[in-house]
């Protein structure tokens, strides 16, 4: 069981970018709790999975002795629960949600700033899931700035929204 949950049904299993993998795994849920539930479902379920992750990361790594493994990724899916989230309050729109993927990526991959040293500094499973719930947060607030410049500007002509798709 923790590992099907370290691992996101096995999504971070893949041999290549399993963080990637992992994050467009998260995209499925997070799409359908935008489409039928309410943004603060996914808020909450992504501070929820924060909080439950710390534990049993600490506990696989006291077994495997393994910091950080990069099959687990319950932190992407918290982190882009929480871009998703974010970006959302402001448009609850496909434009949004595809921004919020990119900029998480990008931020959790680069760890500019606070998530590099939050990333080299903490240990354990606060450290593995904290930097990703800062990329996530910097990631929607972003997304929801751009957003709200296109909207400023005219520009958001053809976006659609999350509850309207399909």
């Amino acid at each position: 069981m923790q590992k099907i949950f370290l691992t996101f049904f096995y999504s971070g299993c893949s041999p290549k970018a399993p963080g990637t993998f992992g994050t467009i795994a998260a995209l499925i849920p997070a799409f359908f709790i935008l489409k039928y539930l309410e943004i603060t479902t996914l808020l909450l379920l992504s501070f929820l999975i924060f909080i439950i992750s710390i534990r049993i990361i600490d506990d696989y790594e006291n077994k495997t002795g393994i910091h950080d493994d990069k099959h687990i990724v319950i932190d992407e899916v918290a982190g882009v629960f929480l871009a998703c989230a974010i970006a959302a309050s402001s448009a609850n729109s496909l434009l949004n949600f595809l921004m919020a993927f990119i900029f998480f990526r990008f931020f959790d991959i680069t760890k500019p700033s606070i998530i590099g040293k939050i990333d080299k500094k903490v240990k354990g499973g606060l450290g593995v899931m904290l930097d990703d719930m800062l990329a996530g947060l910097f990631a929607g607030l972003l997304s929801a700035v751009i957003y709200g410049i296109l909207l400023q500007f005219n520009l958001v002509t053809w976006d659609i929204n999350l509850k309207n798709l399909f």
